[in-house]
C-alpha cells in the first residue's frame, strides 16, 4: 500500500499557471517558495508542483496548448520579514517589482509586497497581523492498494 500525503488549506483544490518559459518560471517560484517554507513536491515532463499550485507549459494535457492570461496569487507569509524576503528572493530570481513590501489599507495589519513573475502574473505575499491558527495546514493522507 502506498501513503500520499498533502498539507491543503481550504475552498482551492489546486492552481494551474501555464508559463512561456517553465525553467525561468521553476527558477522564480523554487525561490519565492522557499522562502515561504512551501517545498516543491514534484515535476514532470513539462510541469512542477508544489502543495495546491501546478506551473507547467502549453504542451501539457491539461493546458490545452494555452498559456493563462495574468493572474493574481497570493501568499500567507508568518510575519513581515518574510513578505520582506519574498520581494528580495522574488527579485533576484527573475521577479519585477510591483509593490514593495508595506502595509496596505485593505485592513489594519495587511502587510504585502507585489512582484510580477516571468509571464507577468501579479504574485504577492501578505501577512495579516498577530493570529492565532487552530492548525499550521490541513494534514490529507491518501491511502492506495
Amino acid at each position: 500500500m502506498e501513503t500520499m500525503e498533502l498539507h491543503r488549506g481550504r475552498l482551492i483544490d489546486h492552481i494551474q499557471l501555464v508559463v512561456r518559459d517553465l525553467p525561468a518560471a521553476q527558477r522564480f517560484y523554487t525561490a519565492i517558495l522557499d522562502v515561504l517554507n512551501v517545498p516543491i513536491n514534484g515535476t514532470g515532463e513539462g510541469f512542477f508542483w508544489a502543495d495546491e499550485l501546478v506551473i507547467s507549459t502549453a504542451d501539457s494535457e491539461a493546458a490545452q496548448g494555452e498559456l493563462t492570461g495574468r493572474q493574481h496569487l497570493a501568499f500567507q507569509a508568518h510575519d513581515q520579514a518574510m513578505v520582506d524576503a519574498f520581494h528580495q528572493a522574488a527579485l533576484a530570481s527573475g521577479g519585477k517589482d510591483n509593490g514593495a513590501p508595506g502595509t496596505r489599507p485593505y485592513h489594519p495589519d495587511y502587510y504585502a509586497a507585489f512582484v510580477l513573475d516571468p509571464d507577468g502574473n501579479n504574485i504577492e505575499a501578505v501577512y495579516h497581523g498577530e493570529a492565532r491558527r487552530s492548525a499550521p495546514s490541513v494534514h490529507i493522507t491518501f491511502e492506495s492498494d
